[in-house]
This record gives structure tokens, sequence and C-alpha cells, in this order.
């Protein structure tokens, strides 16, 4: 039997994602942010534990061999012939997909771009299933002068504009803190773990005491994503602000409250759409919370991890006050079409790539 060469998503879902993809386009052009293109492969990559990326190398023509290399060979085989394939090992270079855009899209604000944004593939590894695909198409923008109470009011906008005639109900906003409390009577901002252990294992999720084990960041993503998520946003936008600051990694720490940071993330039906802060702009900060990461993904021996120096150069530079945010554009349009699977609206995913 030979492979299925069809795409999973029916016809008339292309046409709803170009018609979807050009009302984004107009409600940008409306509000005069500029669309741009940034690269997909870079020398650096996020430090998040939390993700997995792709690696792959770059081949550089016409690199020719270093002096020590060929002094080298010489010595180890006298009157050899430095050969291309030689040669070519000096020009390996290790690049990576890049899971989000956002570091490129800072330097352009930082070179004075103004408003920004960005339509776009990112790239996850081990991602797949339902909501999941390892290749998937992105918007992420940024509103320079914008608050992060601004920017919730403009992801309102861009969401209700797109559900229109749909009966999308009025957006939900509540804080972090609120509804984590109200599904668990927890409180997400202290770390009592004698509390959360017993928490779980009144519930039957008793597996998340060695999991999570004393690290308060993995206690609140596993509480939330099976406690809380799911009963976010009935038919309706839900914007949760407010987030513990240990889930901070590039948002500012909120001025009036120390143990929240000022992030938003976005939800429909208990799906989640998509994640923005009010930037952090302090180069020092950012390249200490790059280094704890990084630390963290040593200790678990995870994948090699590489800085983005360019990020923290751009940031010293002046990166202007703004706030941004990224959405997953196919789970958007899962919702917006009632599709049970991100197949659905894919021409090729991945195990048909």
């Amino acid at each position: 039997m030979s492979l299925d060469w069809r795409p999973t998503c029916a016809i008339e879902l292309l046409h709803f994602r170009a018609r979807m993809l050009a009302e984004i386009r107009q409600f940008f052009a409306d509000r005069s942010v500029l669309e741009v293109e940034t690269p997909l492969l870079s020398h650096s990559i996020g430090t998040d534990p939390h993700l997995e990326f792709f690696t792959t190398e770059y081949l550089s023509p016409g690199t020719v061999c270093m002096p020590q290399a060929r002094q080298e060979r010489a010595r180890r085989s006298p009157g050899t012939v430095c050969m291309p394939q030689d040669c070519r090992e000096q020009a390996r270079q290790a690049l990576f997909l890049q899971t989000s855009p956002e570091f490129a899209m800072k330097r352009l604000l930082a070179a004075g771009s103004g408003s920004i944004y960005q339509i776009g593939k990112a790239f996850r590894n081990g991602e797949s299933g339902r909501f999941h695909n390892p290749e998937f198409t992105m918007l992420e923008w940024y509103r320079v002068g914008f608050t992060l109470p601004q920017l919730m009011d403009e992801i309102a906008d861009l969401i209700g504009g797109l559900f229109s005639g749909q009966s999308l109900q009025e957006t939900q906003r509540v804080s972090y803190q609120d509804v984590f409390a109200s599904f668990t009577g927890l409180d997400p901002l202290v770390f009592a773990y004698q509390d959360y252990c017993a928490y779980v294992r009144g519930c039957g999720l008793s597996e998340a005491v060695d999991l999570c084990g004393h690290d308060h960041a993995l206690w609140l993503d596993f509480l939330f994503s099976h406690k809380v998520q799911p009963h976010l946003g009935e038919n309706a936008l839900c914007l949760v602000y407010g987030y513990p600051a240990c889930q901070s990694s590039l948002a500012r720490i909120n001025e009036h409250n120390a143990l929240t940071a000022d992030r938003v993330e976005l939800f429909i039906n208990g799906v989640e759409l998509g994640n923005g802060y009010y930037e952090l702009v302090d180069a020092e900060e950012q390249g200490r919370r790059f280094d704890k990461e990084l630390s963290i993904r040593h200790q678990q021996r995870l994948p090699v991890s590489v800085k983005d120096k360019h990020l923290i150069a751009a940031l010293e530079s002046g990166l202007p006050e703004c706030s941004g945010v990224a959405i997953g554009l196919d789970r958007l349009l899962m919702l917006l079409s009632g599709s049970a699977s991100i197949d659905d609206v894919l021409s090729f995913p991945i195990h048909r790539a």
C-alpha cells in the first residue's frame, strides 16, 4: 500500500486559514504595526529548561584551513596535501531552529523599529499530539510604550474580532493567585511543600510528589495544567495575569508585588493559546536568569543551550518600554473552526510531512 500523500486538513480549512491571516494582517495595518521577518536559523537558542529544540549544522563555503590545523596535519602525516574535505571540517557550525522569534524581534525593537509583529514558523522538539506539532505557526507582536493591561486590551480586540459572529462571551480577566486558589485551595505565591503534597495525595495525583520534588515552578505547572487550566475560558477568552515570580524568565517582576511577574496567558475552552509579558529591559538581570536556566539544564542533563549574547547586547543598548505576546495560530484556527485536533488544520503534520 502506498503512503497517503494527501493533506490531513480539508481544502476548506486552507481557505479558512488564509482568511484568518488576512484579518490579522489588516488588524495590525489599521494600527500601523510593522510586519517583520527574522531568521529561523540562529547561532543561539532560548535557555528555558522546559523547551526542547532542534539543531542542525551549517557548512560555510570557501573556508580555508586554519594555519594551526594545517600544521597539525603536516606534523601527523608529513607530505600530506590538505584536501577540501579537511577544510570543510573547519567550517562546521551548529545552528538552532528557533522556538520563538522573540530574541531577534527584541533586537529590532532596540534598533528603533517601533511596534512590530511577525507571522512565521517556530519549532519545538518532542511535541506532538492533539494540540502540538513540532513545526507550528506563531503570531508574535510587540507594542512600544504599552503596559501589560494595554496589551491585554489589544489581545481581547484581536481575538474578539476573529471570533465575531461566533457568540464568544465577554473576555474574562483573573489573577493567577485568585484562579489557582479557587480551584485548589492553595496559595501559588508561597511554596508550602507539605500542603502541596497533601493536596495531590487527596485528589489522586500523588505522582506529583516524586515528579516535582521541591521545585516550586514544577509544582505550579503540574497543578495548573491538571486542576485549573481545564476550567478556563468556557466559550470566552480568559486572560490570566500576575504569574508567580518563579515563572518569569522574560517578564518583569511586578513593582507592587515582588512575588508576581507581569505576565499573561490566554485560554479559550481550556486550551492555552498564548503567553505575553511586560518585557524585561534590564540586561544584567536577563543575563542572570539565562545563567540560572543554563545551570538547571546542566543539572538535569538536558541538551546544551547557547545564551543569546546578541540579545543581551541589544538590552544593554536599550530596549524601549514595551509589552509583547506570542499566540499559536494553529490552535487558534482549531478553535475558530471547531476542529478536534491540530492535524485537522495543518496541511501536512509531522507524520505526513
